[in-house]
């Protein structure tokens, strides 16, 4: 897509727009990821091809490390946009937290192994879809910030939509597992697992309160 020079945020540093780009790029990468470790473990379990995945997500985070600390210094060294530094470092910050939470989560089911019954399986991966689009639709609405800040408002609208379907989608697996003839120590383990895969969209959620604010300072 050819950049707005009217609304494009760095309109003489195209490294480093192309460096927030890729880092924008990690985050999304980062939940296709997850949502592709979270099928396979729901199949096949803690399989080669999950590992592989966790493996693939790690790799996914640190290169979005490693952008995101080339951004900040160069953001600094080349004194950039100092009136927006403060607000695009924090953006930057928190959208990689994101991407931590997605290794974070291919981790726990790696680690803690959690049996999962058939009849929660659907709702699982449901959620973690779910979580993804609407992490998805944080990108969008950070690519905005930078390329075309008039569209962040409808890419933001997206996320806090997607966050609420987490919710319901979180509450009646929850309600369903604490239903069910299980043990209470299973019922808990699963809950819990149910709020890490909801937990990047509620990240997300926060990061789009944010990135409104920054948006309006910015049209000021």
């Amino acid at each position: 897509m050819a950049l707005s020079s009217k609304t494009a945020l760095f309109g003489r540093t195209r490294a480093l727009e192309r460096q927030i780009e890729e880092f924008l790029d990690s985050v999304s990468e980062a939940g296709l990821l997850f949502l592709r470790g979270l099928k396979i473990y729901m199949t096949d379990g803690v399989s080669e091809e999950f590992a592989e995945t966790v493996r693939d997500v790690s790799e996914t985070e640190s290169r979005g490390d490693e952008l995101r600390r080339t951004v900040e210094a160069e953001l600094y060294e080349q004194t950039l946009i100092p009136d927006l530094r403060a607000d695009v470092l924090s953006l930057l910050e928190h959208m990689d937290r994101i991407t931590g939470t997605f290794q974070a989560n291919c981790y726990r089911f790696s680690i803690e192994k959690p049996d999962i019954p058939e009849e929660f399986k659907r709702d699982f991966i449901s959620l973690g879809e779910t979580a993804v689009v609407c992490t998805d639709s944080l990108v969008m609405a950070a690519r905005a910030f930078f390329r075309n800040i008039e569209a962040v408002r409808d890419h933001n609208h997206k996320v806090l939509f997607y966050e609420g379907e987490c919710d319901k989608i979180s509450t009646k697996l929850k309600t369903a597992i604490f239903d069910s003839d299980l043990p209470l120590d299973r019922k808990l383990h699963l809950r819990y697992f149910t709020e890490r895969v909801d937990a990047a969209a509620n990240e997300a959620e926060d990061v789009a309160d944010e990135l409104a604010i920054f948006t309006i300072k910015r049209s000021l």
